[in-house]
């Protein structure tokens, strides 16, 4: 079958950094689904794992995880679906990705896809959904019901990206007042669209610019971008008793010292956590794919999709890699259909 993959790890205007190859169709066992791929997305965590590196492979490494797709076989194990499901998810870092014809995914973190939906504005969904549901409403502890949240504030660092599109919408419907940070005009413009109440920049200290706003603390921040970069700012914005989430990893030490007089919570997200240690909860990563495609359906939440190329081949993902590696994309970029 057709995939795209690499054998060593190039920068991305390298031909070889991503190439066309052929490769074994799996067969799904367990609570494995066989998806016979229709269109991906590109994320950073893409670009991270086929950065330069000093080593190479031995059979081609293919990644990518974001993918829309139909159930082409099921395995002995699996309950949820059918051969023919429309399906859409982000898959495990620690297998194979989906940049392929066909594509192997444990059920219990994979979602129906919107029927509302074509296979490409899905694809630009679950790795980004899943992050901002989790960080949201597992992590920070956020009530999704409105009721709960009367008078409540959180800010979004980079609201104009994959996630921070997602999670201001979901903030929104659970009745938050949500602070997106942007620094561009088109970036603001874009977090506005997805419902941000306030746009601040990220390059200028927060607090002055909240209390511009009428703003004294939020009660909740989600970084989305750069934790180190913006660890002062969020220790200072952050008030007594919140929650800051981040979903950047950092090579710096971070003071988390400077949480303490504000009894302040810090907490990571990673969407790979579940399917990575195969913990007991995976399955809600079904569950939250499952809602959000119930929401997208009602119109209550709106595909991120920015940018689509097609086919599906190395030349557009190596397209795709170098835009996100620009760290200036707004909303996603999508490629379907194999040639």
């Amino acid at each position: 079958m057709k995939a795209v993959g690499f054998y060593k790890y190039l920068p991305i205007n390298d031909p070889e950094s991503l190439l066309d190859v052929e490769i074994e169709k799996p067969v799904p066992g367990g609570k494995d689904l066989l998806v016979k791929v229709k269109a991906i997305s590109v994320n950073p965590v893409d670009v991270k794992v086929r950065s330069p590196k000093n080593r190479t492979e031995q059979t081609p490494r293919v990644i990518g995880w974001d993918v829309a797709g139909i159930v082409e076989q099921v395995g002995p194990e699996t309950t949820l679906f059918q051969p023919g499901d429309e399906v859409y998810y982000a898959g495990s870092i620690v297998r194979a990705g989906g940049n392929s014809e066909f594509h192997l995914v444990d059920e219990r973190i994979v979602g129906r896809k919107p029927a509302s939906l074509g296979f490409a504005e899905a694809a630009a969904l679950p790795l980004t959904g899943i992050t901002a549901w989790e960080g949201l409403f597992h992590r920070l502890g956020i009530s999704p019901n409105a009721g709960d949240n009367a008078g409540k504030s959180l800010l979004v660092i980079g609201a104009a990206g994959g996630v921070g599109s997602i999670a201001t919408q979901l903030a929104k419907l659970a009745g938050l007042t949500v602070i997106g940070t942007a620094s561009r005009p088109e970036s603001a413009d874009w977090a506005k669209q997805m419902g941000a109440d306030h746009i601040i920049n990220h390059y200028e200290a927060f607090v002055p610019q909240f209390q511009k706003i009428g703003i004294k603390h939020a009660d909740y921040i989600f970084c989305l971008n750069s934790t180190e970069k913006h660890w002062g700012n969020m220790a200072e914005a952050i008030a007594p008793q919140g929650k800051i989430c981040s979903i950047v990893e950092t090579d710096e030490l971070l003071n988390l010292t400077l949480l303490q007089d504000k009894s302040a919570t810090f907490v990571w997200e990673l969407m790979f956590t579940r399917p990575m240690f195969q913990t007991e909860d995976m399955i809600e990563q079904h569950k939250l794919l499952s809602e959000l495609s119930r929401l997208v359906d009602k119109g209550k939440i709106r595909t991120t999709i920015a940018e689509k190329l097609e086919p599906i081949n190395a030349a557009n993902l190596r397209q795709a890699h170098a835009m996100v590696e620009t760290g200036r994309t707004i909303g996603k970029i999508v490629l379907e259909n194999f040639s």
